[in-house]
């Protein structure tokens, strides 16, 4: 296996987070440049996140049929021609078209990858295999905002160029072989099983109120304490720094104790950490608590796949892909659920959002005890008190 293209399969971890994240600390700069407000700019983040997550509930088994290397490769190209056609955008509507367009090509990637390191790493490795990706898709969270803030500085259309370029870095790359053959016959009811279905459902809530409101974040800098998008972008950066450094210490945690324990964990201490975000009237706390929030949600994030690979699926490839789709769709409905919440009033964007996460815990438990699923121990993990 070229090392070469094992770097390239972590580094493509990246570039859903960061595609989908780029116009988070942008959003008034956007809306500015066609005429629009910054909450109908918020919808580029719609755009492209429901293609994305539409398509992947069935890209995982379609990648399973077509072979992974030539559908990763596929896919970012058209990454970077969409990517192009955005930053060239002339209309609002012409960049809402190429934020789609970005969000079906990136739907071949994210899940791809994760069924690669299934099949290519050992299972007693896995757990820290997966906290590793998971770094790097919060290296993707990290940079988007940064790079969107002080591009847009400059041109906020800069942001696209340097997505256009990422992808054809990694087609380039590409992704290394397997021994796994691809699998004609993958059937799409084959990954809708309850050991995918209930972390799916705990992915889309987990997403959608921890790494999905980076935006709501963003807006709050900007109203409260009057930040420009270039201090935007810096600050939001902290979610992404905290994730990146965590995720593989994560990824031990989930070895040592079990996926489930790890994702009540995250889930409840990330719900009080986005109520402090919205809460408290100073800036360093703001920042604080949302970088920490970085932990939780890979927590989250990290778990779920761990839960979702280390099953019996026969279908892994596009249980996974299930898994990662509601997990996005969950990030596409934030903006549409909690902007009308915090035009409403400020505190509600954010104590909404950490209502439901609390209930994150009980849905866990339900699914290992009456859900239909059987708890599959993770590799070096203890077993289950009597």
């Amino acid at each position: 296996m070229g090392r070469l293209a094992r770097a390239g399969l972590y580094a493509g971890a990246l570039i859903g987070p960061f595609g989908g994240a780029i116009t988070t600390s942008i959003l008034p700069e956007i809306g500015a440049s066609f005429g629009r407000s910054a909450g109908s700019a918020a919808s580029t983040l719609t755009y492209y996140l429901v293609p994305f997550a539409v398509l992947m509930l069935a890209s995982g088994t379609l990648a399973q049929r077509w072979g992974p290397q030539r559908t990763v490769r596929i896919a970012y190209v058209a990454y970077a021609v969409t990517s192009a056609l955005a930053a060239s955008s002339w209309t609002f509507e012409v960049l809402l078209a190429s934020r789609a367009l970005q969000g079906a090509a990136n739907s071949f990637t994210t899940p791809v990858l994760l069924a690669v390191i299934a099949a290519s790493t050992p299972k007693e490795k896995l757990g820290r295999a997966l906290g590793l990706f998971g770094s790097m898709q919060a290296a993707g969270q990290t940079s988007a905002p940064l790079v969107g803030g002080l591009t847009a500085e400059i041109d906020w259309r800069l942001a696209f160029v340097v997505i256009a370029v990422v992808a054809v870095g990694l087609a380039i790359l590409g992704v290394p072989q397997t021994d796994a053959e691809p699998e004609r016959d993958a059937s799409l009811r084959s990954a809708f099983v309850p050991s995918t279905l209930w972390p799916a459902l705990v992915g889309f809530i987990g997403w959608a109120c921890l790494g999905g409101l980076s935006f709501l974040v963003a807006f709050r800098l900007d109203d409260v304490f009057g930040l420009g998008a270039g201090q935007r972008g810096v600050l939001l950066t902290g979610f992404g720094v905290v994730g990146f450094l965590t995720a593989r210490y994560i990824g031990k945690a989930i070895d040592r104790f079990g996926a489930r324990t790890t994702i009540t964990v995250a889930a409840t201490f990330g719900a009080g950490l986005i109520a402090a975000v919205g809460t408290t009237p100073f800036t360093a706390l703001v920042v604080l608590s949302w970088a920490l929030t970085g932990a939780a949600a890979q927590g989250v994030l990290v778990s779920i796949n761990a839960l979702v690979l280390q099953s019996d699926s026969a279908n892994r490839g596009g249980s996974v892909s299930v898994v990662q789709s509601l997990r996005f769709m969950g990030a596409a409905a934030a903006p549409l659920a909690f902007v009308p919440l915090y035009q409403a009033h400020p505190l509600l964007g954010f104590l909404v959002p950490a209502g439901l996460l609390v209930t994150i815990p009980a849905i866990v438990t339900l699914s290992g005890r009456g859900g239909g699923t059987r708890r599959t121990p993770l590799p070096g993990a203890a077993p289950p008190p009597r």
